[in-house]
């Protein structure tokens, strides 16, 4: 059984990244924190018991479902409501950006170069909406994988089909982003 520290240390050590892989599903950043902590809620509520070892496959289960419940809601409000700021310009909501500043917090010496730092903020952005941009299995598999560094078993648990499937999507997610980049002069 997880102790309630270990349960608090698995949360925080985890949060960043599921914040971040929600992001790129739902692509707002207001429905990205609330589909982490209602994860993070449902993990405590309802397996907090469980081993420590299990959190980490429970919570990507738990993390892909309630995004998954979110795409439906989603579904259902726009097929009954038409909200009036869907008719607004797009709202940026500011320049911060989370995988920038941990890398930046890595990497102390790149913070002095302003040309380094430019240029990797920019092509930060431009694999971001490269990943944005990739099926939603093929961003699924492929986050899992690089971005949470689950294996192939893991993922495949996690996401609910074959370790075959997995290693197909993560290929075709790292086709499609080599060749994306390419074509924007990013050659990583």
């Amino acid at each position: 059984m997880a102790s309630e520290q270990e349960l608090d240390a698995f949360l925080r050590g985890v949060e960043k990244r599921a914040f971040k892989r929600s992001l790129y599903h739902v692509r707002n950043q207001e429905s990205a924190l609330d589909i982490v902590q209602d994860s993070m809620m449902k993990l405590a509520e309802h397996y907090g018991h469980k081993p420590a070892e299990e959190l980490p496959m429970l919570f990507q289960r738990i993390l892909t479902n309630t995004t998954l419940d979110w795409f439906r809601r989603q579904k259902t409000q726009n097929a009954l409501f038409t909200r009036l700021g869907d008719f607004e310009g797009a709202d940026d909501g500011g320049d911060f950006d989370v995988l920038e500043t941990l890398l930046l917090d890595r990497d102390p010496d790149q913070k002095d170069n302003p040309q380094n730092q430019a240029d990797r903020a920019q092509t930060l952005h431009v694999i971001e909406e490269e990943i944005q941009e990739l099926p939603a299995r093929q961003r699924e598999a492929f986050l899992m994988r690089y971005w949470e560094e689950m294996d192939v078993a893991e993922t495949a648990s996690a996401m609910g089909c074959s370790q075959g499937s997995v290693k197909t999507h993560c290929f075709r997610a790292l086709a499609a982003l080599a060749k994306a980049l390419r074509a924007r002069g990013i050659y990583l």
